[in-house]
């Protein structure tokens, strides 16, 4: 794998995931799709799993594709599944040499199909340390279906099934941290990441997943405008203040043991910063609720001091 980065060359790399689907304008999947794909090497194909979802819906009605590489709708539960068997059936007949290209196996999912319905493939591919990358693009809820809660959304959230209200405010529970459930299946590679630093940091990570041997996974937070209910175009900054406020640490996981924070902000923005863009918050904010926002800042600081100790930084 390349050490050395020329982002002129990767951005002149031909679309992997073409114009002309169906996302909506703001939406951090397509983004999180394209530099995925773009990590892939000249001369090498990719075979792309997808699990139901905003992604799978919008970018593949048939007879029409924004897919390049060979692609496989799935259900929302078995996307790793299908991945590791096609990875499986590859080797075979590579090994028999009726296949001469090099392929390679990723799977992509939101997190209700990844946190949540998918899990249990997931969980046994990262067990099997099936060759793939499994991608989640993270968007805290099941938007294709209407805003419902997942186990990736965050306390406090207002969604269709955790409505804020004066009987509640938002989801009751915290947000599972599925990246160090992963890590702990001890498989070569886990990265954090998300749309700063001109994409860098997605991009390193993207290409050290598809070319480290063995089972990979990568966790990329994929705002919504409809569930979060931001501005169109301040995708990039909501991105930042998640990573800049702590919410969303930059980390990677080699073998479940090595683990390594690759940014840590200058000045630790108030998690506030975060939550007051985004509509899904906007009950926190009211006259009495201050309360909740304070939680949540406990409970980042505390989160944050734990990774700082993994990552001995």
């Amino acid at each position: 794998m390349a050490t050395e980065y020329n982002f002129k060359e990767i951005m002149e790399r031909p679309e992997r995931f073409a114009p002309g689907h169906r996302m909506c304008a703001g939406c951090g999947a397509p983004i999180a799709v394209r530099n995925v794909m773009r990590a892939l090497h000249d001369g090498d194909r990719a075979v792309v799993a997808n699990a139901t979802g905003c992604l799978e819906v919008s970018s593949f009605m048939y007879p029409y594709t924004a897919w390049e590489d060979s692609y496989i709708h799935n259900t929302f539960q078995n996307a790793a599944a299908t991945c590791s068997g096609a990875e499986a059936a590859y080797n075979v007949l590579k090994k028999k040499g009726k296949i001469k290209e090099n392929f390679k196996f990723i799977a992509f999912g939101g997190d209700g199909g990844t946190y949540d319905i998918g899990f249990q493939s997931l969980s046994g591919a990262m067990e099997r340390n099936h060759d793939m990358v499994y991608v989640c693009y993270d968007n805290e809820a099941y938007m294709n279906t209407g805003i419902q809660r997942s186990s990736a959304t965050p306390e406090f959230a207002d969604t269709t099934t955790t409505p804020a209200g004066t009987e509640s405010m938002g989801k009751p529970q915290n947000r599972k941290d599925l990246a160090a459930v992963i890590a702990a299946h001890h498989v070569p590679y886990v990265a954090q990441t998300t749309f700063v630093q001109n994409m860098k940091d997605l991009h390193i990570k993207a290409e050290k997943a598809i070319y480290t041997k063995g089972a990979c996974f990568l966790n990329i937070l994929a705002p919504c405008p409809r569930g979060w209910r931001y501005n169109t175009p301040d995708i990039i900054q909501i991105t930042q203040l998640a990573v800049d406020t702590c919410f969303w640490p930059l980390f990677e996981v080699e073998n479940g043991e090595h683990w390594t924070l690759n940014y840590q902000p200058k000045k630790k923005l108030p998690i506030e910063d975060f939550l007051k863009p985004q509509g899904r918050f906007a009950h926190l904010f009211k006259p009495g609720n201050e309360k909740y926002i304070a939680k949540m800042q406990e409970d980042v600081d505390r989160k944050w001091e734990e990774l700082l100790t993994k990552c001995n930084a």
